[in-house]
């Protein structure tokens, strides 16, 4: 981020060790990908086994198909956590605009104690009981983020951007509620608000990516142009996963999937979409 200065006070180390000895809050910020690798790591080491552990890594594991909760649980076992997550434009947060997130967690104190750390004057946190939710609001989006890019990239207009939006949310919301969600949290912040951003802004890494391939680039030439992770690539796999598993009709996460993983023609992924039986929204 060019221009942004980091605070003396925050010290940068590559010493898991050191990092989280006798910490009081960890936050785990490692893409989806890597975090379980991170935390068995992290379970070798002398760490505070009081410590609050704090999920802003926003994507679902290939394979397992586990929330990065899921997957912390899995490796640290019952530690105290929870998740922050909502519309945060590294570039945005940095230089101060303001902005809102969601924490998340089983234990309503926990919860407030993570909102009175976080919150400031251009950082708004609200609480969510509901951590699937909140996770997977944070997840999902970053497909129909790459789909709003590919819109980009071939051109489409506003039209085109604002029906993918209206029906991403609702796929998303579908498989959420099979999953134990709360219908309602894919309306606020960590749901719609945190899509429509991704969806719309020139920093989001996943719009990016679909605008690459909308104007024909492979993924191996976009990922030289990159030098930071695009969740929603892997999440893609993972969500289609869950789709099949769940059976739940998702079709804007079926042709990404089928653009990135089967190498399906974009214009033919959308040709199809609109092609689909007719029926109520």
């Amino acid at each position: 981020m060019p221009g942004v200065n980091i605070p003396a006070e925050i010290e940068i180390s590559d010493n898991l060790a050191y990092a989280a000895r006798d910490k009081d809050l960890i936050i785990l910020a490692v893409p989806s990908q890597f975090l379980r690798q991170v935390l068995k790591d992290l379970k070798q080491l002398d760490y505070n086994s009081h410590a609050v552990f704090l999920s802003v890594s926003k994507g679902i594991e290939i394979g397992s198909l586990k929330r990065m909760s899921e997957v912390i649980r899995q490796e640290l076992g019952r530690v105290r956590l929870a998740v922050l997550s909502g519309p945060t434009i590294a570039h945005e947060v940095a230089n101060h605009i303001p902005t809102t997130v969601v924490v998340a967690a089983a234990d309503k104190k926990l919860m407030v104690y993570l909102q009175e750390i976080f919150s400031t004057e251009a950082l708004r946190v609200y609480t969510n009981a509901d951590l699937i939710g909140v996770e997977l609001g944070g997840s999902l989006k970053n497909v129909i983020a790459i789909a709003c890019g590919i819109s980009d990239g071939l051109k489409f207009g506003t039209n085109t951007k604002a029906a993918i939006l209206a029906r991403g949310l609702a796929e998303i919301s579908r498989l959420g509620v099979a999953m134990g969600a709360q219908a309602s949290t894919f309306s606020g912040i960590s749901g719609l608000g945190d899509l429509v951003t991704t969806c719309i802004s020139s920093y989001s890494r996943n719009r990016f990516v679909g605008e690459q391939i909308g104007r024909g680039k492979s993924l191996r030439q976009i990922a030289t142009q990159m030098q930071m992770v695009a969740e929603g690539v892997a999440t893609a796999k993972s969500a289609y996963a869950l789709s099949l598993k769940y059976k739940i009709e998702m079709p804007i996460t079926k042709e990404i999937y089928s653009v990135l993983y089967k190498n399906k023609n974009p214009r033919k992924a959308v040709v199809d979409l609109m092609a689909r039986e007719r029926k109520e929204e």
